[in-house]
Formats: C-alpha cells, structure tokens, sequence
C-alpha cells in the first residue's frame, strides 16, 4: 500500500487547496463562496437548467445545492421557474443581478486564472488537464 501522503485522492485534494488560494481572495472580496460561485459560473454558462443538471455541473450534492438556491432566490440571483415540458421539474436561472455580479468578478477571477498559469505554466496546465480528464473518464469504469 502507498504512504498516505503518496495517494491519489489526497494529492488531488491538495492540488484542488493550492490552486484555490489563487482565486479565494477574490470570491472572499465578492462575497461568495466556492460552491456558490460555481453555482453563478455555471448558470451564466448554460441560461437556464434543472436543479440536477446544476449538481452535476458544480459538482455540489443535492442538500448543499438546495441551501444555495434558495439562499440565492432569497438574495434575488436565481430564478426559478416550471419546466413547460414536465411541471415537476423547475428549471433555474440567473437574475439580472447576478449576470451583473458575475460580470464584475469576472475579470479579477480570470486575472487570478492568469496568476495560477504564470506560475504553472501553460504547457504545464494542459498536460494536467489532459491527464486530469483521463482520471475523471475512469469514473464510468469503476465496479
């Protein structure tokens, strides 16, 4: 068995914190937190989406997404509203507000992309990428 701190799972974890601190300081300063700014990325990305196909996406478990939408229906950033094909389902959208939102962060959360390439380094980025989406594709082989 592999030391610990050799593990897969736990340098991915790691790599996920270090790659963070690049843009923590700017979803701090916006007022959002990770789960919550990836629920705005991907709503601002897509229009309009189940509340499913968000959790996908953002890769946020039912409960956790729940608390943020209705938090954000509260706030004023998502919309909700019944899916014409099958009433039972709500389809979620940003508001006006929150595309204006986004577009004000947008910016330095890319300017903090940039910092994260600079130090990585470009090739060195989609190499990772590439390596990243061969893990991920691993998850429909699993028993």
């Amino acid at each position: 068995m592999k030391k610990l701190e050799d593990s897969l799972p736990l340098q991915l974890l790691r790599a996920r914190e270090s790659s963070m601190n690049f843009f923590r300081p700017v979803l701090q300063k916006a007022g959002f937190t990770e789960q919550q700014w990836r629920v705005l990325r991907v709503l601002n990305d897509h229009e309009e989406l189940e509340a499913r196909q968000l959790a996908h996406l953002c890769c946020i478990l039912s409960p956790s997404l729940t608390r943020i939408v209705t938090r954000f229906e509260e706030e004023g950033f998502i919309a909700r509203k019944k899916s014409p094909q099958d009433q039972r389902i709500s389809l979620l959208s940003l508001t006006p507000k929150a595309i204006s939102v986004v577009a004000e962060f947008r910016p330095e959360v890319d300017a903090a992309y940039q910092r994260l390439i600079g130090k990585l380094g470009e090739d060195k980025l989609k190499e990772l990428s590439l390596l990243l989406s061969d893990v991920i594709a691993l998850e429909s082989h699993v028993e």
